[in-house]
């Protein structure tokens, strides 16, 4: 059986590591102009009550893997304001 804490940190650093290709994508066309805010956002407030929750119940794979996908997004969600006219 696997350990519960490799599993939690092999689906965390997956999902985390998801939208990394999105985000080289829009800083190398310098172009934003498919992206929505609005799920970006979401997903950005989404992430941050997992964070949250991570902190609550003690559990570092949740901590660590959603802290990096906020940071992910929040570059995202600059980078969408950055060149969304582009």
């Amino acid at each position: 059986m696997i350990n519960e804490n490799i599993l939690g940190i092999v689906a965390g650093t997956l999902t985390s590591l998801s939208m990394l290709p999105q985000l080289i994508k829009v800083i190398r066309e310098k172009n934003a102009s498919d992206l929505s805010w609005v799920m970006i956002l979401v997903l950005i407030l989404g992430l941050s009550l997992w964070v949250w929750y991570g902190f609550l119940k003690n559990e570092l794979p949740i901590i660590f893997s959603n802290a990096f996908a906020v940071l992910v997004n929040v570059c995202l969600f600059i980078c969408y304001f950055m060149y969304k006219n582009k």
